[in-house]
């Protein structure tokens, strides 16, 4: 089995401050970027006693520069560096077998969510597909199915993963942590949550038989609620947006990589209009 691995920061055991996971924090941010690279070896680990094979890791937090590599095996491939043009996705395509997503979050909005957004808080307010509702974990994993790849793990938040096995009720999910509000957790230790990922990357692996890609069916729409109105101003020019209300865009295709690809120009293209005038 060929397995791509997504890997957040946000939904790390512990992580409950923007500061903890920012790059720029020189105290915590070292600790929990640590944290995470467990977290992500915990998985590979899993992985490969349930009979994986390849494994290509994407960094997806932040800057994508989180990694601490030689916490990770070294026959594994890591996709590192920011300003990826498929973003968290990057590598996704053909040749896989499954996809993981560990220390994911809960969608902007969401109750209990810690630090909960999708994608980036200051742009996007909320985003639907088909007038789904979509976190990161699921507009993610509409690209891996779109490929004929079944999501087989996820951990996080008790939010995120309860919202992902709604959707896709063969993934096996670890709670390693319960929202206390957005700035709170409940949450397991670090060695304890890597027990829980790693004991479930095995089973997920061993079960991915079952498993099913997860898609949106065509015709496909993608409405996103920006987060100030002057964010759509910007995302409207684009060819192939519609602007529907002050804060809301819309855009159709039939293709799910094009509606990926239109979701991440917007929210880079928006987040322009956040510099003030």
């Amino acid at each position: 089995m060929r397995l791509y691995i997504s890997c957040d920061m946000e939904g790390t055991a512990g992580v409950c401050s923007w500061m903890q996971c920012d790059p720029s924090n020189t105290h915590e941010y070292p600790i929990y970027r640590r944290y995470m690279s467990q977290e992500v070896r915990a998985a590979i680990d899993g992985a490969r006693k349930g009979g994986a094979g390849e494994i290509v890791v994407n960094d997806s937090h932040w800057d994508m520069r989180n990694l601490l590599w030689d916490e990770l095996p070294a026959d594994v491939r890591v996709i590192s560096g920011g300003r990826k043009p498929l973003s968290m996705t990057q590598g996704l395509g053909k040749g896989f077998d499954g996809a993981m997503f560990t220390g994911y979050h809960a969608k902007a909005g969401d109750r209990n969510g810690v630090l909960a957004h999708t994608y980036t808080g200051e742009t996007i307010y909320s985003v639907r597909v088909n007038g789904i509702d979509c976190s990161e974990a699921l507009l993610n994993a509409a690209m891996a199915g779109y490929y004929g790849i079944p999501l087989l793990l996820v951990t996080g938040d008790r939010v995120v993963v309860e919202h992902v096995t709604q959707h896709m009720p063969w993934v096996t999910g670890v709670i390693v942590k319960e929202g206390i509000g957005h700035y709170a957790a409940d949450s397991m230790t670090q060695q304890a949550a890597c027990a829980a990922i790693r004991d479930a990357a095995a089973q997920a692996v061993k079960g991915a038989s079952k498993a099913k890609p997860f898609t949106f069916d065509p015709p496909l729409t993608l409405e996103i609620d920006t987060t100030h109105a002057e964010q759509a101003d910007f995302i409207e020019l684009m060819p192939g947006y519609q602007r529907t209300a002050g804060r809301t865009v819309r855009f159709q295709a039939r293709e799910y990589p094009e509606i990926f690809r239109a979701f991440i120009a917007a929210f880079r293209l928006g987040g322009a209009a956040n510099v003030r005038a």
